[in-house]
């Protein structure tokens, strides 16, 4: 499950019809995540507060590292390999969030939700993945940092939002995605402290909703004590089970 509640079912290829219909699924229960949980991991105040000293356009390359590092060590045989997000193979979580990056060019450039969708939905990743990869994170994080794109208002399928908290949806979504790819390919899962510590500290007060929105499994398990590795936590808590 995608962690910020972005387009699940908007970058899956045709190739998987029967993820695409899953995923389009969960995209009604989009707009309700945001109803409970109100998707502000990256209102300035919070966000400065979760990341501390790490300035936000540094953790966004930083996920994007993340990620990267994940996918480079992808073999051919591995594509479809089932990963922690039920449903979903690597490719299917690799196109995810390609789209996903895509769609946040387009929004930081005005695009509403269903021009963005429209868009996403009739790219395909292709041959090579780690070039589209590389291609659409670099546009993104251009985008980010052209002037005033902070304050930018985008159509976001959870309501208005500002391009900072856009920005704490991508870094929150590559985080937690580098675990799932990791887990889907047998490579190191161990993310980065910073990142984890600011997703948490982000996501945690929503505790007892996350598992009301269907797009999380069912939530944190309960079961993980406050003495747990903070990675450990925060994946429980995101429907993960590590």
């Amino acid at each position: 499950m995608d962690i910020m509640a972005e387009s699940a079912h908007c970058c899956l290829t045709a190739r998987e019809p029967q993820e695409s219909r899953a995923a389009q699924r969960w995209a009604v229960r989009v707009r309700e995540t945001a109803r409970i949980c109100r998707l502000s991991w990256a209102e300035s105040e919070q966000r400065r507060r979760t990341l501390g000293a790490m300035e936000p356009l540094n953790a966004l390359d930083l996920a994007r590292s993340e990620f990267e590092r994940r996918l480079r060590a992808v073999r051919p045989d591995q594509w479809d390999n089932p990963t922690p997000c039920e449903g979903w193979t690597v490719r299917t979580l690799v196109n995810h969030v390609v789209g996903s990056n895509h769609i946040a060019v387009l929004l930081l450039g005005g695009s509403s939700w269903a021009e963005a969708i429209a868009a996403v939905s009739r790219a395909a990743l292709g041959e090579d993945a780690l070039a589209a990869f590389g291609r659409g994170v670099d546009e993104m994080a251009a985008a980010f940092r052209q002037p005033g794109a902070l304050e930018v208002t985008c159509h976001h399928v959870a309501g208005d939002v500002s391009g900072e908290q856009l920005l704490g949806f991508r870094i929150g979504d590559l985080t937690i995605h580098s675990w799932d790819l990791a887990r889907g390919i047998g490579g190191d899962d161990t993310l980065d402290h910073g990142l984890v510590q600011g997703a948490w500290q982000a996501m945690a007060p929503r505790a007892d909703t996350i598992g009301k929105s269907g797009l999380f499994g069912s939530g944190p398990s309960g079961q993980v004590g406050e003495d747990a590795p903070l990675q450990t936590r925060l994946l429980d808590l995101t429907g993960r089970r590590p």
